[in-house]
């Protein structure tokens, strides 16, 4: 069994030790929004925060976190109020929004280590994988989150002009369903009692 901290909340996996914790999460914790790439860490899609730094879950195994601080799109923010994921709504940022997950964690690392990075230092910050092409955007809505987290700026909850909030609503496509876990991926988490 594998214990560890998972936003915020104490659990253990019952599960093999040498599960990736990206499975751990989406089949036994039901945190699905931590998404399945590529599986060798070169897309990002699946990056979480392991003791407050950016890290790819899908190389990383539950063993390895035993004991330690895991947070997932999930537990950064529960009302999507986060400076990043409101500014990458406002700066029109996000397409499919497969990889915004990833891209949101390691934003959310850059800012939380420097709040004011220049372009250079978030292109390097978040080398994840886009298949829409939304890194202009990105970089902006990385520097106005930073501009929030300064507060110098705030983001409006309103949608962009001309678009209704019943427009934005339609827009949203039904989300298909996950595909089945992985094989030799079953287990559970069990959150654990606080003492």
């Amino acid at each position: 069994m594998s214990r560890m901290t998972v936003n915020d909340r104490p659990v253990a996996f019952e599960m093999d030790p040498q599960t990736p914790l990206l499975w751990a999460l989406r089949d036994a914790a039901n945190l699905t929004g931590t998404k399945y790439g590529c599986g060798v860490g070169d897309c990002g899609a699946c990056t979480v925060l392991v003791d407050g730094s950016p890290l790819r879950s899908c190389l990383i195994t539950i063993a390895e976190c035993e004991g330690r601080f895991v947070k997932t799109i999930e537990g950064l923010s529960d009302d999507r109020s986060h400076p990043v994921q409101q500014a990458l709504v406002a700066e029109q940022a996000i397409q499919c929004g497969f990889c915004t997950p990833g891209i949101v964690i390691n934003a959310a690392a850059l800012l939380a280590r420097n709040p004011d990075p220049d372009e250079a230092e978030i292109k390097q910050a978040i080398p994840n994988l886009c298949r829409c092409g939304v890194y202009p955007r990105l970089v902006r809505a990385v520097q106005r989150a930073g501009r929030v987290m300064r507060r110098e700026e705030t983001i409006s909850a309103a949608p962009a002009p001309g678009i209704t909030a019943e427009d934005a609503a339609r827009a949203v496509p039904a989300l298909a369903p996950e595909p089945a876990a992985s094989a030799g991926t079953t287990g559970t988490a069990t959150d654990i009692p606080e003492e």
